[in-house]
Parts: structure tokens; sequence; C-alpha cells
């Protein structure tokens, strides 16, 4: 593997990582029945940045190969 796959594989770990965290806030903040849906929301909203971040990089990282 070269440099830039590295750098984009170190990347995608850290993006899904901070997604996984995301998540645990988000349910730790509703399971003890958190009343700052502002928050809330916020977290959801940055959630999804991320997952649309990792499928960006996923694809170049991994790239279909249609025969």
């Amino acid at each position: 593997m070269d440099d830039d796959t590295d750098a984009l594989l170190d990347r995608l770990r850290t993006l899904k990582e901070q997604h996984r965290d995301l998540d645990a806030a988000v349910e730790a903040l509703e399971s003890a029945g958190s009343t700052d849906l502002l928050q809330i929301k916020r977290l959801k909203k940055r959630k999804l940045q991320l997952r649309d971040e990792i499928r960006q990089l996923s694809a170049k990282a991994l790239p279909d190969i249609i025969a």
C-alpha cells in the first residue's frame, strides 16, 4: 500500500471511532431522559455528516470493481 492509502485508512478508522462515540453519547442522553433536544439533534446531525464522509472515503479506498 502507498502512503495515500494508509492515510485514507487511518482517517476512516478515526471517523468510525468518532461515529461510535457519538452514537454512545446520543444513546446515553436519550436513556437518561435528557431534555436537551437541541444537543441531541446536533449530535445526530454530526453523526450523519460522519457517516457521509465515511461512505465517501470508503468508496475511494475500496472502489467497486465491475467486471
